[in-house]
C-alpha cells in the first residue's frame, strides 16, 4: 500500500484524544449513522450473550445497546482513552463504582482501549461485533475483519458503518486544485468491503449505501467541525499543511465555487453492512486421507 494511504495510528489516537471533549458537540454525523444503524437492528431478531462496540467513541451507542440488550454483557472499546473516560463519566451507574473487564451479567458497559485491528480477546468468545464509523481508521482491513472472525462465536453477527470513497468530495475537489499532496483520507469502496467479508468467512453481507450531506456557512466551520470529532487527515507520507495563507485562500476559493443555496456541502458517503460468521470448514475424511492419518 501507498504510504499516502497508510493512517499513522499514533496520530489517530493523539487526534482522538484532543477531541474527546469537543465530540459530543460536533458528532452530528456519528449520532445520525448511529440512529439509522439501530434502525436496523431492529430487523435483527438476535439476542447476543457478549457484545463488542469496537470504536465506542464517547458511547453513544453504547448507551443504546446497553438499553436495548439489558441481559447482555457489553463492553466498549476504543483505540482513544480519553474516549473512554468521556463516556464513562455520561454512564449512568445505578450503583456507582468503575465496571471493567471481566464481563460480569447485568452490568451496564465496560471498558478496554484496544485498537479494532489488534482485538486481545479470546476466539468465539463475543456474540456481536458492532462499529460505527470506525472501520475508516483501519489500514488493514482484511486483517481486521479477520480478527473480528476470530472473536465471533459461530453464528454471531457484525454490524457497522464506516465511509465510501465519495467522502468529503468537496474537500478532495479545493485541495486538488492547489496542490497534488494527499489531504483528505482515502476510503474503501462498498463491494470491496462486501469481498473482505466473504473473504473472511462471513456469510453473504447485506450491504448498502447513501449520501449525507452537511451544510455549513464557512470552510473553517467545515475544518472546526473535523477536528473537534477528531476526524481531520492523519496520513503518513502527506506535506504538513499548506504553505502560507496564500494557497489556504486558493483552497477557499475553489470551495466557494460549491456553494448551493447559500451553504457549502460537505457529502460523506455512508456505508453499511451486516453479515454472519460462518461455521468453521468442515473436513472431509475421505477413504485416502483416513490412511495417510493412520501412516501418521
Amino acid at each position: 500500500m501507498h504510504s499516502n494511504f497508510i493512517l499513522d495510528k499514533r496520530q489517530v489516537r493523539n487526534a482522538f484524544e484532543k477531541a474527546a471533549a469537543s465530540y459530543d458537540q460536533s458528532a452530528v454525523l456519528q449520532r445520525e449513522v448511529s440512529n439509522r444503524m439501530f434502525e436496523r437492528l431492529e430487523l435483527i431478531k438476535y439476542m447476543p450473550e457478549r457484545i463488542l462496540d469496537a470504536g465506542s467513541g464517547t458511547g453513544y451507542g453504547s448507551r443504546k445497546l446497553a438499553k436495548r440488550y439489558p441481559d447482555s454483557q457489553l463492553l466498549a472499546t476504543d483505540i482513544a482513552l480519553g474516549m473512554l473516560l468521556q463516556s464513562r463519566s455520561q454512564e449512568e451507574r445505578p450503583n456507582g463504582g468503575s465496571r471493567f473487564w471481566p464481563f460480569r451479567k447485568k452490568s451496564v458497559v465496560h471498558y478496554a482501549c484496544v485498537d479494532i485491528e489488534q482485538l486481545p480477546f479470546k476466539d468465539e468468545s463475543i456474540g456481536m461485533v458492532w462499529s460505527n464509523l470506525t472501520l475508516q481508521w483501519c489500514n488493514d482491513l482484511d486483517r481486521t475483519f479477520r480478527e473480528i472472525n476470530r472473536v465471533l462465536s459461530t453464528d454471531g453477527l457484525i454490524m457497522f458503518s464506516t465511509l465510501g470513497p465519495d467522502t468529503l468530495k468537496e474537500l478532495r475537489y479545493a485541495f486538488a486544485q492547489v496542490d497534488q499532496y494527499a489531504h483528505v483520507n482515502r476510503f474503501v469502496d462498498m463491494h470491496d468491503i462486501g469481498d473482505l467479508l466473504v473473504h473472511n468467512r462471513f456469510a453473504t453481507p447485506v450491504m448498502d449505501m447513501e449520501y449525507i450531506t452537511l451544510t455549513y456557512d464557512d470552510v473553517r466551520s467545515v475544518m472546526h467541525d473535523l477536528k473537534a470529532i477528531g476526524a481531520h487527515t492523519v496520513v503518513q507520507g502527506k506535506r504538513l499543511g499548506l504553505t502560507g495563507k496564500t494557497k489556504w485562500q486558493q483552497v477557499i476559493a475553489q470551495y466557494e465555487t460549491l456553494r448551493a443555496n447559500g451553504k457549502l456541502p460537505a457529502t460523506f458517503e455512508v456505508v453499511y453492512g451486516h453479515a454472519w460468521k460462518l461455521p468453521p470448514k468442515q473436513t472431509v475424511v475421505t477413504p485416502e486421507l483416513r490412511r495417510q492419518i493412520l501412516m501418521e
